[in-house]
């Protein structure tokens, strides 16, 4: 029996690489907590080795729920995560960003009411076709704790009449992560050579979004434009691709451009580093668009909207779609651009603001 411990829910690489600096915060103060993980990403590439690379805590729980519908993942999830929640009768409930495990544990804590904490509360990209977009406002109305990372954010919460005394803005978990590891990736030089690339002579892409790569017109657009830019750069185009993506590439019979070279999904200290040492980055992901203004690359985003508006106010972004003609004017706009603007998600301090938080409202000791 754990109770009293606060529950800490993830399931999905990029959250379980944010919350490490909150969970490696938590373990050094010997705070009583215990971890679920319910196997959204399941793969070795995408999963086991984010646990090793960076020193987090092996969970208590692995549901190993893997791939399937929003529907399927949320359900199970839902009925997996209620039992534990039976068991253990956490203190706190702690879930972070917009995924469906998020979710799920969400609604367990809400239907047992438990108090629930969603940390990156209030992004918004206005697009009910996300599903990730349903499930951060679904979240956000039930929380009882709502960790913001910017003022934007708290903006968004306000306007759908969220009580002000539930808002913290903590700046966002990315920046202590980022500021953890940043020595660390920078070791793993190897990954140059054996890719054969020199840094800053190349580009980076990621792509894997169901909205974009489950549709044939836009796939085939994101690649059409990477031999745009391929044709005007002369630069490698390294894509390290998500499994779901080559298998629509097969499905639609489209064809890699000359130029880009795809490689499996890396180690988050690879990655890190390829990301540091890139001319721009070329992605759909949400957490990109962050780590890429924080560390001073250029990024274009392969989307129509975004929840993180901040890095377009900073000009560290700017949004194209999936149209090959506005890929390529996206690229040539971004590396005109000075590498100046300011980081707006905060002081690398955020696993502590949280902490000092749930202390003051006594889940901590």
């Amino acid at each position: 029996m754990r109770k009293d411990k606060i529950a800490i829910v993830f399931g999905t690489r990029p959250t379980f690489i944010k919350m490490s600096s909150l969970i490696k915060t938590l373990s050094k103060k010997r705070a009583n907590f215990f971890i679920i993980h319910t196997g959204q990403h399941y793969s070795k590439e995408l999963d086991n080795v984010f646990f090793e690379e960076l020193k987090i805590l092996k969970p208590d729980y692995n549901l190993k729920i893997g791939s399937g519908t929003h529907g399927y993942q949320t359900g199970i999830g839902l009925i997996e995560i209620e039992k534990i929640f039976l068991k253990e009768k956490p203190k706190l409930v702690l879930v972070y960003g917009d995924t469906n495990s998020m979710l799920a544990a969400a609604l367990a804590a809400a239907k047992l009411h438990l108090p629930l904490a969603h940390i990156e509360a209030g992004l918004r990209s206005y697009d009910r076709f996300m599903p990730e977009e349903i499930n951060r406002i679904l979240a956000d109305q039930i929380a009882d704790y709502l960790f913001a990372p910017t003022k934007i954010a708290k903006q968004n919460l306000l306007k759908e009449g969220i009580s002000k005394n539930k808002i913290f803005v903590v700046g966002n978990l990315i920046v202590d992560t980022l500021f953890q590891n940043i020595k660390i990736a920078k070791k793993y030089d190897k990954i140059f050579k054996d890719l054969k690339i020199k840094k800053e002579k190349y580009f980076l892409i990621t792509a894997h979004r169901s909205e974009n790569v489950d549709f044939k017109d836009k796939l085939k657009g994101i690649l059409e434009g990477l031999n745009l830019i391929y044709k005007n750069y002369q630069l490698p185009i390294i894509y390290p691709i998500h499994p779901r993506t080559q298998k629509m590439i097969e499905k639609f019979k489209l064809k890699v451009p000359e130029g880009v070279k795809t490689i499996k999904p890396l180690g988050y200290f690879e990655f890190l580093n390829l990301l540091m040492n890139a001319k721009l980055v070329l992605t759909d992901s949400g957490g990109i668009q962050e780590e890429s203004c924080i560390l001073k690359i250029p990024c274009v985003t392969l989307r129509e909207n975004t929840e993180r508006p901040e890095t377009l106010k900073v000009k560290s972004n700017i949004l194209v779609g999936t149209d090959p003609f506005k890929i390529l004017k996206g690229v040539n706009t971004m590396l005109k651009r000075k590498r100046s603007w300011q980081n707006p998600f905060g002081d690398g301090k955020t696993s502590l603001k949280i902490i000092k938080i749930l202390k003051k409202e006594g889940f901590l000791l």
